[in-house]
């Protein structure tokens, strides 16, 4: 078992932490210690605000073999990794890059004496990449990146990869091409179920500063600057077209408050669904922010109150627009000729809904049974076993059902032709089918997959709609349903009033019908810039002011 230790070069006073782990890539046992600074308490989160160099010590560590020039070490919990630039032997190696970052997402926190495990990233030469895609925007094409890396379910973007902002400026300097970076928001509902949905929304193009080029071309540290002003210009324009928050309660308390307040019977396109709740997500952030985090009491008990309906409306199994319907009723008193046409059709409804449901449900069962649901049992266990991997080995996934579709769709592309050829076996040697019969058979299971799907997806949603009606069956759950209805309306008349006495301090946000959302991100980022380090000034002149104090 090999001893690492990491000493930050700019920061010569420090303690140290030794921690043990299995290297990943290399399958040694081997440890990790960060240098923290003096002052570093019991559990302290470390954090470098620009890229500095650290001298690596290994025990038992064989250096020369395990890594090359360009590789990367990365902390626990942390996605960013610092690049070995020097190999001195098998017990010392100089790295360089921000090794770990406070306050982001995966920030590494270190115990002194306690085990910290490592990876190791090998490096990947990317010249030829580079080259065919600077050639493919040379030629008036277009390519998609995926600047955060990888993939993930958090409901905030991870810190960017430089490698964007490296074509963008290659393409500039080679081919005088300023290419123009089109945001692409993709926002799934439900994306690791079958049948999800997502929206996908373009924002505004984003060009490069062309005299920021020199900076660009000098290289060192005016190049790392350069690539990150522009990086934060790009995730500032992703931000425009999605909806971000700072986990997935908030956001669906976010997507809850925005159904309550749209009126009833207003139908909104996606579009116009996706902005206001941008809106309600942005105008969350703004009142945290001006009130440092201690939002009015009136909020919290409102956001309370969102969250135990939202709870009942989980336990009871049914969705938000199907809660206004459960207060239809006749009047006992009511005469046949006081009911018109709709009342007559509101009431016949239930029925239709069964009958419908029965036969598309008998329609589907053929297909579904011998074609579909096999495969899709199977896919969901073969999923649910990936996804468990990818968490374990992931640094930032939270429950990792961002690769539960990828996988399904990966064992379908192999189980269904298998299946099929299954079949063809069967008939082929179990049937006395002429080979005209078996080919159109064949040829057919797509067609009868298909209807299957599509028959059943109809049959689940009617069934999803029979549900509050199956609940009244239950004493306890028709009492819960009852309450539902006036519940909702009371959430409706809070959260519309709360905004309409919130909402002018808001400014553009509330009144303005159109929002450059690039801008109201960019000027966001700035404000939180600025709140933090106004707080850190606070932070200094406050350990100052009590070191004063000591002295005298």
């Amino acid at each position: 078992t090999g001893l690492v230790e990491f000493h930050e070069n700019i920061a010569p006073n420090t303690t140290t932490a030794t921690n043990t782990t299995n290297t990943e890539g290399n399958g040694n046992d081997q440890s990790v210690g960060m240098s923290l600074g003096d002052n570093a308490g019991e559990d302290t989160t470390v954090a470098a605000a620009s890229p500095s160099t650290w001298s690596v010590r290994g025990k038992g560590t064989i250096f020369t073999k395990e890594l090359g020039l360009g590789d990367k070490i990365r902390p626990p919990g942390t996605p960013v990794a610092a690049k070995v630039i020097e190999i001195i032997d098998d017990s010392n190696v100089k790295i360089e890059g921000i090794l770990i970052v406070g306050d982001e997402i995966g920030a590494f926190k270190a115990t002194q004496d306690s085990p910290v495990p490592f990876d190791i990233l090998r490096r990947v030469d990317q010249k030829v990449v580079y080259e065919k895609v600077l050639d493919k925007m040379a030629s008036g094409g277009c390519m998609c990146i995926f600047p955060e890396g990888g993939s993930h379910d958090r409901t905030d973007l991870l810190p960017l990869k430089v490698g964007v902002a490296l074509i963008a400026y290659s393409a500039l300097e080679h081919d005088a091409l300023n290419v123009p970076i089109v945001p692409v928001g993709l926002n799934y509902f439900h994306a690791h179920r079958w049948r999800g949905r997502a929206v996908v929304e373009y924002g505004r193009p984003i060009y490069l500063d062309p005299t920021t080029l020199d900076d660009y071309m000098a290289g060192g540290m005016k190049r790392r600057e350069t690539c990150n002003t522009l990086l934060d210009r790009i995730q500032d324009s992703m931000k425009s077209v999605i909806v971000s928050a700072p986990d997935f309660d908030t956001l669906q308390m976010i997507h809850t408050a925005r159904r309550l307040y749209q009126r009833r019977g207003l139908q909104r396109s996606a579009e116009e669904r996706q902005d206001l709740s941008r809106r309600f997500a942005e105008g969350y952030r703004r009142l945290l922010t001006v009130t440092n985090g201690d939002p009015p009491q009136a909020w919290l008990d409102l956001q309370t109150r969102i969250i135990a309906y939202r709870k009942e409306l989980r336990d009871l199994g049914i969705r938000d627009y199907q809660v206004p319907g459960l207060d239809r009723t006749l009047s006992e008193d009511s005469k046949i000729k006081d009911i018109d046409g709709d009342t007559v059709l509101a009431e016949i409804r239930l029925p239709y809904q069964i009958v419908h449901m029965l036969v598309l449900l008998v329609l589907a069962a053929i297909p579904t049974l011998f074609l579909n649901l096999p495969v899709g049992i199977l896919a969901g266990l073969y999923a649910e076993r990936r996804r468990k991997r990818a968490l374990a080995r992931s640094k930032v996934k939270i429950r990792a059902f961002d690769v539960m579709l990828t996988e399904k769709i990966l064992f379908c592309m192999v189980a269904i032709p298998s299946m099929w050829f299954m079949y063809f076996l069967l008939m082929y040697f179990g049937t006395d089918f002429d080979a005209p019969t078996i080919a159109l058979c064949i040829f057919s299971l797509p067609l009868f997959a298909y209807v299957g799907i599509i028959v059943s997806e109809a049959g689940i949603v009617e069934f999803k709609d029979l549900r509050p009606y199956l609940m009244r069956l239950f004493p306890s759950s028709r009492r819960r349903l009852k309450k539902l209805p006036a519940m909702r309306s009371q959430l409706q008349v809070e959260i519309r009033a709360f905004i309409k006495k919130l909402g002018p301090a808001m400014g553009d946000l509330y009144y303005s019908s159109e929002l450059n959302w690039k801008e109201i991100i960019e000027k966001s980022r700035n404000e939180e810039l600025e709140a933090k380090l106004l707080e850190a000034v606070h932070s200094e002149n406050d350990l100052a002011s009590s070191e004063f104090k000591k002295d005298q």
